[in-house]
């Protein structure tokens, strides 16, 4: 997408993004997104017809992040996705770590 400034905001009701507004949204290009829903990295696209895609705020900020990891440090799309995987999974434990009134490091 170029020339195009990613959109900044990060919705937070449940309003749906087509294929084109999250490809938008990360500043990528549509088939950036194709690829990675139809590997299974990112979801929100039950559909059979790409056009008939939506996704929600969560597969935005996932779509994001492992945009970031794939750029920031040069990881293909599969190396991406088990570092978000592993990160989420680290931010839910400590969660329930400080909801059960213990300490995480």
């Amino acid at each position: 997408m170029t020339g195009e400034l990613p959109i900044r905001a990060v919705p937070l009701d449940e309003t749906a993004l087509t294929l084109d507004e999250l490809a938008q949204a990360c500043a990528v290009e549509p088939g950036w997104v194709v690829q990675r829903v139809r590997t299974g990295i990112l979801l929100g696209g039950t559909e059979a017809a790409p056009e008939a895609w939506r996704f929600t705020s969560v597969d935005l900020v996932r779509a994001r992040s492992l945009l970031r990891v794939e750029r920031d440090f040069d990881a293909n799309d599969e190396v991406a996705a088990l570092v978000v995987d592993l990160t989420e999974e680290v931010r839910r434990l400590r969660r329930r770590l400080r909801a059960a009134g213990l300490k995480s490091t």
